[in-house]
């Protein structure tokens, strides 16, 4: 029972930290914040895992920083995304999809074919993404595109992340590709010189809510769960995260859910539940 309390806890996180980001980025560029926040948050979680980090293989290293990348990707597009949303209720349904994208993405990268599961899920989690990206007649979001591009590429560092799981374990694998996402983020931040910020009371509470909790703790929390219990469980108590984020950008940011996109967002939720209960059957 205690891994599953670390994975309801971890997801609570995962939403405060939707919020978090959100507040951060009104003050400060968001390449920096994705930059400053991974970087402090892999340090963090390096007293738990230097041991083990000293006896990796360079080559493990490699693949682990290698898959950060994707991640460092992924993140960077979605704070984007983060900055220029309106509605981030919406925003954490849509990248939710990424379990659903990460069968294709294995069978592009790997050709191995997807389950049953998927083309079960894959109607349901189209029509509500239609009806979320559809709620203003056919005019489409700018940042529902943005956090549709970075949940493929969240689906991207699933796939890649599952093929290493094997050789690396869960923590150090984690410490290394939070640091490689500030990289990431530092070298584009770099070449864009978008650094510039005022400092506030209020950009330093969220940054850290965003940093130690929504990151560090979060991480560490969902990979102590993750490592217990079965992969169907974690993978239905994750999918807790947008209800979370949902009820937290309605009632901390006064965020409206109009009919039709609520709608949408219990249609990918059933997705993702029918996905991860029917991948099991044979």
């Amino acid at each position: 029972m205690r891994a599953e309390l670390y994975l309801l806890i971890a997801t609570l996180l995962a939403a405060l930290g939707w919020i978090a980001s959100k507040l951060v980025v009104i003050e400060m560029p968001g390449e920096a914040f994705i930059a400053i926040r991974f970087l402090l948050a892999s340090l963090v979680l390096l007293p738990f895992c230097y041991k083990q980090l000293l006896k990796l293989q360079v080559k493990h290293v490699m693949l682990a920083c290698g898959v950060g990348v994707f991640l460092g990707l992924a993140l960077q597009v979605w704070v984007y995304a983060v900055s220029i949303s309106s509605s981030l209720s919406e925003g954490a349904f849509i990248m939710s999809l990424a379990m659903i994208i990460a069968p294709v993405t294995s069978w592009v990268l790997f050709q191995l074919k997807p389950n049953r599961a998927f083309w079960l899920a894959l109607p349901v989690s189209t029509m509500g993404m239609l009806l979320l990206m559809l709620g203003n007649g056919w005019q489409v979001d700018k940042s529902q595109v943005y956090f549709l591009l970075a949940a493929i590429l969240l689906s991207i560092h699933f796939v890649l992340n599952k093929k290493i799981s094997s050789q690396i374990t869960p923590l150090v694998s984690i410490c290394l590709q939070l640091f490689t996402v500030g990289i990431v983020g530092l070298v584009y931040v770099g070449f864009t010189q978008e650094y510039a910020f005022e400092y506030s009371h209020t950009l330093l509470f969220w940054f850290v809510i965003s940093t130690i909790l929504a990151t560090s703790i979060r991480y560490l929390l969902q990979t102590m769960g993750q490592y217990s219990i079965k992969m169907e469980t974690a993978a239905l108590i994750m999918i807790l995260e947008p209800i979370w984020t949902m009820i937290l950008s309605v009632t901390m940011l006064n965020e409206t859910l109009e009919l039709q996109k609520a709608l949408g967002a219990c249609m990918i939720f059933l997705s993702l539940f029918l996905y991860i209960n029917t991948s099991s059957i044979k």
